[in-house]
């Protein structure tokens, strides 16, 4: 018995550290040994490049928004990188041709790196910024992002990502608590060092700092680690904003998990080396800590559910713990059950949302084990006038 009350107590210090603990000790590090980052108003050449795969009902929306942001025009060049789409967004970019915007369509549809290589080709800018069809930015957004350049240990800058769900639902709300507590991990990385990962609807690259990407790797999380390989830090800048409409369907949340997250499994699998702690020390403890341990955690919550219902007639702390499991779990599972009888959730969305997160970790560790890629990705958002927006 004491092996497996070794083996309960382990597995949830691990959930505990992944969720609080590192949270903690990370946002104490950034206090304590802060790496400032030098700042000004400077106006270097952009190459915005918005990649697209079958956008017609936002790329409009997204163009109108990009030519009406606060930077001099002459120092803006927009692009569209086209993933072969098959609708009319490349006949309603060309439309805006006239305006500045150029198209590159890719012949053949091969991802979103792919397509994001070709255009940087064709960019002249010093700096690129990288969004998808779907985002919209600030008025500043691009002033504010490249005023960390002028620090010369700075390769890339992550905006703030706002998710908005204006129809409130369990899914988008679970989003939005999830993301405001990522970027509260984000800000204390960033202060320590460097970030890790960056939001791909928002984020801008040192062009001599850019690295070519893989067919099968996702900018978002490849970036930081190819700078850091660099020499160079990933920063977060909270004041460069950009707004998303959240998933508002639980089985377009879990999708898009499970293929971010079976994308980030195959890239700590390629740079096995940033996880060295002797060679990367910081870096590689927050990748193993923001990473490694969070995406471990349905396996550490098995094991713990399942080593707690052996203990249960052992002690009453035994049986209590366990009902507290099986209580979260049932509240889950409520939550599950609201969404599709379409009922408010209450508080019920924080364990639904928790349990559909850590499910899909799992099914993306899975089919990352049988060897299943994704690099094509489809648009599941819906339009910004079907979302009322």
């Amino acid at each position: 018995m004491i092996v497996i009350k070794i083996t309960l107590i382990l597995s949830l210090l691990l959930v505990a550290y992944a969720y609080a603990g590192y949270p903690v000790l990370i946002f104490v590090l950034s206090r304590w040994f802060p790496r400032p980052v030098h700042k000004a108003d400077i106006t270097p050449k952009v190459s915005l490049i918005i990649t697209a795969y079958n956008e017609e009902r936002d790329i409009a929306a997204k163009l109108d928004n990009t030519l009406m942001l606060d930077y001099p025009p002459d120092r803006l060049e927009i692009i569209v990188a086209s993933d072969c789409s098959s609708d009319l967004t490349d006949d309603i970019v060309r439309g805006y041709a006239a305006r500045g915007v150029r198209l590159h369509r890719r012949p053949e549809r091969l991802g979103k790196s792919v397509a994001q290589n070709h255009a940087v080709k064709l960019a002249s800018g010093e700096v690129l910024v990288f969004s998808d069809a779907t985002t919209m930015y600030a008025k500043d957004a691009v002033r504010q992002i490249v005023r960390s350049f002028a620090d010369p240990q700075v390769g890339c800058v992550a905006g703030q990502l706002i998710y908005i769900d204006k129809t409130i639902t369990a899914i988008g709300q679970g989003c939005r608590s999830y993301w405001n507590y990522e970027k509260f991990i984000k800000e204390s990385e960033s202060r320590a060092g460097s970030l890790i990962g960056v939001s791909g609807c928002l984020y801008a690259v040192r062009r001599s700092s850019y690295a070519r990407l893989a067919l099968d790797m996702s900018s978002d999380f490849v970036i930081a680690t190819e700078i850091h390989l660099q020499g160079q830090r990933t920063v977060y800048e909270r004041d460069a904003v950009a707004m998303e409409d959240t998933n508002k369907r639980s089985r377009d949340e879990f999708r898009m998990r499970v293929r971010i997250i079976e994308q980030t499994f195959s890239a700590l699998n390629r740079y096995q080396a940033a996880l060295g702690l002797r060679q990367h020390d910081l870096f590689a403890f927050q990748l193993i800590s923001h990473k490694l341990a969070r995406y471990a955690v349905p396996g550490f919550l098995i094991i713990a559910f399942a080593s707690n219902l052996l203990l249960t007639g052992d002690a009453p702390f035994y049986r209590l713990a366990f009902i507290a499991q099986a209580t979260f779990y049932l509240a889950a599972l409520a939550g599950w059950l609201g969404e599709r009888l379409r009922l408010r959730l209450g508080m019920l969305g924080l364990p639904y949302y928790f349990a559909l997160a850590n499910a899909a970790s799992l099914a993306a560790f899975i089919q990352f084990m049988r060897g299943k890629a994704h690099v094509l990705w489809e648009p599941i958002r819906q339009s910004r006038a079907a979302s009322g927006r």
